[in-house]
């Protein structure tokens, strides 16, 4: 088995009350970085800050880096439009970071990118694959992009109170600007993704279309922006096997979610960490509705359960946090 992580940027993410992925807007451009040395290292190495939220919520990515310590996995990084440079071994698919999808085609590099993550989802020889994504105001991102493919699906917020309104504006002012209409890329999920969508959206559902047509087992790791990825490759025509595993935080959030994985044929998994605990520390915010998701967290505490291991998770994330909190010191 082995989890890939899919780091990357868009610009859009910079709008003010978009994202949580970032303590300022400044940073946000820095956390796919960041999350991508976390799950290497278990440690921040050339990223100048450990990401959290405004108000203090750790990265998910801490909680993927603890299971993986648990369970021992292997895990590659891709770079899926990195604007800042990380400290962590990657594997490029020609993706360059996105720009804000109110800009006239913000993702240029989306169809090449597809296609060289395509080439090599096949060419993996993994029995089992977890994809999982980081790329702040990703959710905004896929929203448009289900909208492209003609699909009402609401996405999530790394914020409690979900800005709807904002992202919907957003979203139109990207159509406004575009050279598709709302639906009218239903068969060409490639320009989905270049006209209004961000570039790890083109490499993750490149990656998994391939390894799907490798029959290899694939498990989406991740949320509503997973869900994008999977319209995407069913868009692309590709059939198999799909699972999406995510946190209850966010299945909280969107109760529709599992509507929209069974109108794709993907299996829902949805796994509760127990965060809310007494014990959990700064990972309670979590539980408030803060992140939710991230960092291909939900597939990694969908393989601690799976393991039988999900009690130890809690312990184990806090202690990566420590050497975190160390090493940024007071």
């Amino acid at each position: 088995m082995r989890l890939m992580l899919v780091a990357g940027t868009t610009r859009t993410a910079e709008r003010s009350g978009l994202s949580a992925a970032g303590a300022t807007r400044d940073l946000l451009l820095h956390t796919p970085s960041a999350d991508a040395e976390i799950l290497t290292y278990g440690d921040t190495v050339r990223a100048p800050v450990t990401p959290v939220s405004p108000t203090g919520c750790p990265t998910p990515a801490a909680v993927t880096r603890a299971v993986r310590e648990l369970l021992g996995f292997d895990a590659t990084v891709v770079n899926g439009g990195l604007a800042r440079p990380t400290g962590a071994p990657t594997v490029s698919m020609g993706a360059a970071p996105g720009r804000d999808i109110g800009e006239v085609d913000p993702v240029q590099t989306a169809p090449g990118a597809f296609a060289a993550a395509r080439q090599f989802g096949r060419a993996l020889p993994n029995e089992e694959l977890v994809v999982g994504e980081t790329i702040p105001g990703g959710t905004t991102t896929a929203m448009a992009v289900l909208r492209a493919l003609g699909e009402e699906w609401s996405t999530s917020s790394s914020l409690p109170e979900d800005p709807v309104e904002l992202k919907e504006a957003v979203v139109a002012e990207a159509f406004e600007s575009s050279e598709i209409e709302p639906g009218r890329a239903a068969h060409a999920p490639e320009l989905a993704v270049r006209f209004v969508g961000d570039p790890v959206l083109a490499v993750a559902s490149g990656l998994v279309a391939g390894a799907l047509e490798a029959e290899t087992e694939v498990v989406l790791a991740g949320g509503t922006q997973m869900l994008a990825v999977a319209a995407l490759v069913r868009h692309a025509g590709v059939v198999g096997p799909l699972t999406l595993a995510t946190t209850a935080y966010l299945a909280d959030d969107v109760p529709e979610l599992a509507d929209a994985t069974a109108a794709h044929d993907v299996d829902l998994v949805v796994t509760d960490p127990g965060f809310g605990g007494e014990d959990a520390g700064p990972l309670s915010a979590y539980a408030d509705g803060v992140a939710k998701e991230g960092a291909a967290m939900g597939g990694a505490l969908h393989l601690a359960d799976r393991a039988g291991r999900l009690d130890e998770v809690t312990t184990a994330t806090l202690d990566v946090l420590a050497r975190l909190r160390s090493d940024d010191g007071p």
